[in-house]
């Protein structure tokens, strides 16, 4: 297999392969492994019962993927990555603004996801942790390297593995015992729920700076409902049921998310060890998305600034680079991972949903995903530099969540007077949008009457000639 050629740039339609359907591994595998099992913990931590745990990740699932399913549509129909189509919102320079913060992101659940890799890793073998980080490191710097088609086979295998194994495990989990009181759907918690249901949202919108690099190659002509279905189903039944799965057995488990891989491969008996290479296996797939998103995110910031051509020692070199720092990242963040896991699940909600806002609105309802893909490289084209419009939407939104805000390091004056019930996922998703929607849509109607104008103007000039 050779590496991937192709980075940031459009896929010509005689390299395009594929089918919708190959989406449905991918999202699916995406969401079994055990980071999704610690994020259904989270309601139980928040103080919900089982009950109300699981219909707040199925609520929360539900919701979050219509909008990251959205974003799959537009790879077939670009032929580009993500974050690069958000220079048509932002201007070519102004994308760097998200395009920054989504490098977080992608660092940040690498750092999660290997933490818990390792810790599984060392209840196996008898080195270090720090030794157990370097090696994930290195496993993904390698798939990561050979890019786009790789990734697709490897899902693929892993995502009917999972399949096999985890439906074993389910079984398992629900003869654990669990208090009867825990099914009923008492001592409801309004703040608690509300909070829940914004992780499960987040959690999906997670994908989204990332979506489309994955649904890019595929033909042109892939219907949008087919891309749309197979990306929403294959996410939401990995989701919910990894954290459907995680609230039982932090019910049945006391401590399970003290050492969540140890504990759910235990659980295997002497067949422990096939669970555990799973558990491994899946953080590593998983963490392949991030050091991938990470490269493409940081090839989309520099580009507009130093022209250059990605070979395979380039992505080489940039990959390497990518691995080391997030890898350092892991090694220096050894310490208390589920309060960082939560407060890192709220910090980037706060900044995702007002991109995706904004990114959606001008796909769907402005632009009806009519774009110049040739201007959207270009630094003088028809996006301009910096969309000021976007940019201030996105801005004054994030402004705007923090009085909603409800997270361990800050609680907003509204999430107060709501007894801590955290809607900013709500402002962040309603106000860029309406923020970005009508000056824009005064900006395009403008360019569209100018444009009409000049072209009446040089018949008129013809006929009179």
């Amino acid at each position: 297999m050779k590496v991937e050629t192709r980075s940031i740039e459009y896929v010509p339609e005689n390299e395009r392969h594929g089918e919708a359907r190959d989406l449905f591994p991918i999202w699916f595998g995406a969401n079994m492994n055990i980071t999704t099992l610690v994020s259904g913990a989270l309601p139980i931590m928040l103080g919900l019962n089982l009950f109300w745990s699981i219909v707040a990740i199925i609520i929360g699932a539900l919701i979050g993927a219509i909008f990251m399913a959205s974003h799959s549509v537009q790879g077939p129909r670009l032929g580009i990555p993500q974050m690069i189509q958000s220079r048509a919102q932002f201007g070519v320079i102004g994308a760097i603004i998200p395009l920054f913060l989504v490098m977080f992101i992608y660092l940040g659940f690498f750092a999660s996801n290997t933490l818990l890799a390792a810790q599984t890793i060392g209840d196996i073998l008898p080195i270090g942790q720090t030794w157990n980080i370097i090696f994930i490191g290195a496993i993904c710097f390698v798939v990561a390297l050979y890019g786009y088609d790789l990734i697709h086979k490897v899902q693929k295998w892993f995502s009917a593995a999972s399949l096999v194994l985890f439906l074993i495990m389910t079984v398992i989990v629900f003869l654990l015992p669990v208090p009867a009181e825990q099914w009923v759907p008492t001592e409801f918690n309004l703040s608690a729920f509300l909070l829940s249901v914004s992780i499960a949202v987040t959690w999906q919108l997670s994908y989204a700076p990332y979506v489309a690099d994955y649904s890019r190659y595929l033909p042109t002509n892939t219907p949008p409902k087919q891309t749309f279905w197979y990306s929403y189903s294959g996410t939401v039944i990995g989701a919910v049921w990894m954290m459907a799965l995680g609230a039982v057995l932090t019910i049945a488990i006391p401590n399970f998310a003290d050492n969540t891989g140890g504990n759910l491969a235990s659980l295997f008996g002497s067949f422990a060890i096939i669970m555990f290479v799973l558990i491994i296996f899946g953080q590593l797939a998983i963490n392949v998305f991030n050091l991938y998103g990470a490269f493409m995110s940081s090839i989309t910031t520099i580009e507009p600034f130093f022209k250059f051509r990605v070979t395979p020692k380039v992505r080489f070199a940039f990959l390497l680079v990518i691995t080391i720092v997030a890898t350092g990242l892991c090694i220096l963040g050894q310490g208390n991972f589920l309060d960082f896991f939560l407060n890192f699940i709220f910090f980037m909600s706060y900044f995702l949903i007002p991109w995706t806002s904004i990114n959606l609105v001008d796909y769907y309802v402005l632009r009806s995903g009519e774009y110049s893909v040739k201007d959207i490289f270009d630094l003088n084209g028809k996006y301009g530099k910096v969309n000021w419009i976007a940019s201030f939407a996105f801005v004054a939104s994030i402004v705007a969540e923090i009085p909603f805000v409800n997270a361990s390091f800050y609680v907003g004056p509204i999430a107060n007077l709501l007894d801590g019930a955290d809607l900013a996922w709500a402002v962040g998703l309603f106000l860029p949008a309406a923020l970005y929607y009508f000056p824009m849509k005064r900006k395009l109607s403008r360019s569209d009457a100018s444009l009409e104008a000049n072209v009446l103007g040089g018949m008129n000039e013809v006929e009179e000639i």
